[in-house]
């Protein structure tokens, strides 16, 4: 009962309106124009002119004052011109002068001033009667004197209170709140609620598996400290981008029924010394008490990268004091009994080691890219809010999007899904999915660049020969489409179907190799001359070539060698110059053969070929039904069809069929 009164009153003081700064510059500006309005002439609505006597007594001898009012203490005296003399004074009307306007001047005595009014009184040239006005106030002094220093006590007082407090006063609470930590609370019941569970998390099983148990330490500890054990004090998700780590960390918050502190690594990052530090510090003391708790750190390479070895290499002192903090926090002589820490990142090799030992990190959760199987499930969720056509196969999806992750496949159902409705579909098809898989891949299609009848044939020669070499060998990627169409950047493209295997063999690395080479060896042919197509494809071959002979050990030359070095402020190869030189050599000669074997084949394959870039021509988009026309089928099984034949049965169905019209 004590407890709900608790949260009652805090919820009533958080409903209270907050003192905002804006209300304080309202009430100054009142206040001052108050005082300036009862300290001058109230019964003065018009403008005022300073003329000397000589002038003040001209315009009483002309008849044009209406009052005389005159002021001892001041020794001034304001003459009010009369409505029907105001242009002559001012030059102006009344709409710009205002209705009494009035002009001043200094008058030596007030016995002359009498004497003379009171000889215009007699002349008939002022009618009206000269008044005296004590302007003298003392109070009015007073405060004028002392309403500076009391004005400046105010703000002082209002500052330091905010200083001390941290209270929501807008506009000065970013300066003074700089050094408090910027972390979202997550609350079961509150109004940042997550609605995301783990069943919102397609695929990832052995992920999702480590980190319902993160949940379970939270809710249920006391099962695994019966036995001894201590709960992990973090754990640390480590993949590619986009395959749903931040995800992951969602599902968390929406799963676990204690709070979730959630920020970025870039949080900790600002211009002013110490603050780093010291958000580290508010962080984990508001996580301290609401504990048992959670901290999700996103992209915490920003704040834990190595720190550097030699001050000279550029180390950054204020980030670096950050790292420091964080590593003190979480595993220093201070106790965090009940706080879980959670970190996002992509670049788990440039983080501190210090970081990364266990009692600050206990765990890495690797969150790899999804397979064949998980890609599938991935689809079935977010294929959820689509409308699809019945006929659409869910595998065929799973195997034309190889290599994607979670992001890129919702991205591929979004993109399926304007495309439809571009054209007025009622419901999403195939033909619109594997567009859009083009759309992300290729980039946009290009049907209005033009290309004369020679660059259109040597393009299809090019691509055709990456089909025929593809096709007929045994490690290369099966083929499933090759098009002349511009994309992105590209003339043309094959799309292929890689493998999904967990280790690669010398033999279907130098398979790939020879495939990717046979757009420049059918060039050179079948044209007589090579051209500048070929740069994508010379590029990714050399690159895997380097990778075979100086990390994998793949060369005769080199064998069971690899000279990568992971140190990043390394300036210095691992090995010699006359070791540089032999691994150029062997680059070569690798490519070289793989040349030579890519143009053999193509002259044994040579009419098949000539039929397939005919075709190209005449279509300039074929497929793999195409090219098993001409060359026979494939004798060799796809590991990809193995997978699919051999999957679980699995709960997901897919999302029910669209009605048209709705």
């Amino acid at each position: 009962m004590e407890e709900q009164n608790t949260s009652a009153n805090s919820k009533n003081r958080n409903k209270m309106p907050r003192f905002n700064l804006s209300w304080l510059y309202i009430i100054i500006a009142i206040a001052l124009g108050y005082l300036f309005f009862a300290g001058g002439d109230m019964q003065s609505s018009g403008i005022s002119k300073n003329v000397t006597y000589t002038e003040f007594k001209q315009f009483v001898e002309q008849g044009y004052a209406n009052k005389i009012v005159a002021s001892k203490d001041e020794g001034t005296v304001k003459m009010y011109v009369k409505p029907e003399h105001i242009r002559d004074v001012f030059l102006n009307g009344v709409q710009q002068t205002g209705k009494q306007p009035f002009v001043q001047a200094e008058y030596p005595s007030a016995d002359k001033l009498d004497e003379f009014v009171s000889a215009q009184q007699e002349l008939g040239n002022f009618t009206g009667e000269l008044s005296y006005k004590k302007t003298n106030d003392t109070l009015m002094q007073l405060f004028w004197n002392i309403f500076p220093l009391l004005l400046i006590i105010f703000v002082w007082m209002i500052i330091m209170r905010r200083m001390g407090s941290g209270g929501g006063i807008s506009g000065m609470g970013s300066i003074f709140n700089v050094g408090r930590s910027r972390a979202q609370l997550v609350e079961k019941g509150g109004d940042n609620e997550s609605k995301v569970t783990f069943k919102d998390v397609a695929g990832q099983a052995s992920a999702k598996q480590e980190v319902q148990e993160i949940v379970e330490f939270l809710k249920n500890p006391k099962k695994f400290t019966d036995l001894g054990g201590k709960i992990p004090k973090g754990a640390l998700l480590v993949g590619p981008p986009g395959t749903g780590k931040t995800l992951l960390a969602k599902a968390v918050a929406g799963e676990a029924d204690v709070p979730f502190f959630s920020m970025s690594g870039s949080d900790f990052v600002e211009m002013f010394v110490g603050v780093g530090a010291s958000r580290v510090r508010d962080l984990f003391r508001q996580a301290k008490e609401k504990a048992p708790c959670i901290i999700f750190i996103d992209e915490i390479d920003a704040v834990g990268r190595a720190r550097a070895h030699n001050a000279m290499m550029g180390g950054n002192d204020e980030r670096e004091s950050t790292l420091n903090q964080l590593l003190t926090e979480m595993d220093g002589f201070g106790t965090n009994s009940g706080v879980i820490i959670m970190a996002a990142t992509n670049r788990a090799d440039i983080l501190d080691k210090a970081l990364l030992r266990a009692g600050r990190f206990d765990r890495q959760i690797h969150v790899d890219l999804p397979d064949l199987n998980e890609r599938k499930a991935v689809f079935k969720v977010h294929l959820k809010p689509i409308k699809v056509d019945t006929s659409l196969d869910v595998d065929l999806l799973a195997r034309q999007t190889p290599g994607f992750s979670g992001a890129d496949i919702a991205n591929v159902c979004n993109e399926a899904a304007l495309i439809a409705a571009r054209y007025g579909k009622q419901a999403v098809t195939k033909e619109d999915f594997l567009a859009a898989v083009d759309r992300i891949v290729g980039g946009l299609e290009k049907k209005t660049k033009v290309m004369t009848e020679e660059e259109k044939r040597t393009i299809a020669l090019h691509e055709a020969g990456h089909a025929t070499i593809s096709w007929n060998l045994q490690y290369a990627n099966p083929l499933i489409k090759v098009t002349i169409v511009p994309r992105g950047r590209a003339l043309g493209a094959a799309w292929y179907l890689p493998e999904e295997r967990q280790i690669t063999t010398r033999e279907q690395m130098l398979d790939e190799m020879c495939a990717t080479l046979g757009g420049r060896a059918a060039e050179e042919l079948f044209t007589g001359h090579i051209s500048s197509g070929a740069m994508n494809d010379l590029e990714r071959v050399t690159k895997q070539a380097y990778g075979m002979i100086a990390y994998m050990g793949m060369s005769e030359a080199l064998p069971n060698l690899c000279y990568y070095d992971n140190n990043e402020y390394s300036w210095q190869r691992p090995y010699s110059d006359a070791t540089a030189e032999l691994i150029d050599k062997e680059v070569k000669k690798m490519i070289a053969e793989q040349y030579e074997r890519a143009k053999q084949l193509l002259l044994e394959k040579k009419e098949g070929h000539n039929a397939l870039a005919d075709l190209l021509v005449e279509r300039e988009v074929i497929y793999a039904e195409d090219v098993e026309k001409i060359f026979g089928k494939r004798p060799w099984a796809s590991r990809t069809e193995e997978l699919l034949n051999n999957q679980p049965e699995e709960e997901d169905q897919l999302p029910p069929p669209a009605q048209g019209g709705e």
